[in-house]
């Protein structure tokens, strides 16, 4: 089991995001390599390369960007990764929480030639959920470089105090009535920009009001799979973020309320 220190939570709590090296076994990866695999084969991923194109904000090629969320619910291998691995056990010790809540799971992958960049966003936008110990995870199936596709971070973004307009992630485009401001331009000069280049085992974990991105896939031959799991710990709570996607259970929920009333309650004893 990976621990996290001191040092990796004044990391988190400084920037925004934190990089744990070796967390996931070999026969976990491979388990999840064929759950993405399963996923795919039943369409359950959205091909958001042709929705860029019908955005208008990307030219056509080779390639192609899918993701797709709560695979956990039909696909035993992402519910045990997401609520029975080491994962939330190393989530639950990162935050300081003595209970976690899966908010959702996503599969993203990013097939090689792929030009359609994810653009900058900030997750808390998407969740109908508030607080502090909210989290999302990175776990790459594949090797991740700038070349592929990894993940790039604004570091101490989650600290401006802001909730940022969600957008569609391969433009923009913000989603039709939302609140808040949108992303603003990042660049490097302005901003400290970080990603890591990972491999399969590693876990990233950024704080939900980080702001991150991705360029595209421009390797010729290395796809980028990745599993990325939502969580939330004791102190987060309803908040209903008008515009926003809603899960068919969260109609029954109310501001304010505790997580436990709809959430599903992870295991954090190793």
């Amino acid at each position: 089991m990976t621990t996290v220190s001191g040092l990796d939570r004044d990391v988190f709590i400084r920037d925004g995001v934190v990089c744990f090296r070796g967390a996931l076994s070999g026969a976990l990866v491979d388990s999840l390599r064929e759950a993405v695999e399963e996923a795919m084969a039943a369409r359950q991923l959205v091909d958001l390369s042709a929705m860029a194109r019908s955005l208008g904000s990307s030219a056509g090629a080779s390639g192609g960007f899918h993701a797709g969320v709560d695979h956990y619910r039909s696909i035993p291998a992402f519910e045990a990764f997401a609520l029975r691995s080491e994962l939330p056990v190393l989530i639950a010790e990162l935050l300081g929480a003595t209970s976690l809540y899966l908010y959702e799971d996503s599969v993203l992958v990013k097939e090689p030639n792929t030009p359609q960049r994810t653009e900058w966003h900030q997750d808390l936008g998407y969740f109908h959920v508030a607080g502090e110990q909210i989290c999302t995870t990175w776990c790459p199936l594949d090797p991740a470089t700038a070349a592929s596709g990894a993940v790039e971070y604004v570091v101490g973004s989650h600290l401006w105090g802001q909730v940022f307009k969600p957008n569609y992630f391969i433009s923009t485009q913000t989603m039709t009535g939302t609140a808040g401001e949108k992303v603003p331009a990042i660049d490097g000069t302005a901003h400290r920009v970080v990603s890591f280049d990972t491999e399969p085992g590693d876990v990233v974990v950024h704080h939900a009001r980080t702001v991150h991105g991705a360029p595209g896939n421009s390797s010729p031959t290395l796809r980028r799979r990745a599993v990325s799991v939502r969580y939330c710990g004791d102190d987060a709570r309803v908040l209903r973020r008008p515009g926003a996607p809603v899960k068919d259970f969260q109609t029954a929920l109310h501001d304010g309320d505790e997580l436990a009333c709809g959430y599903r309650n992870a295991r954090l004893t190793s």
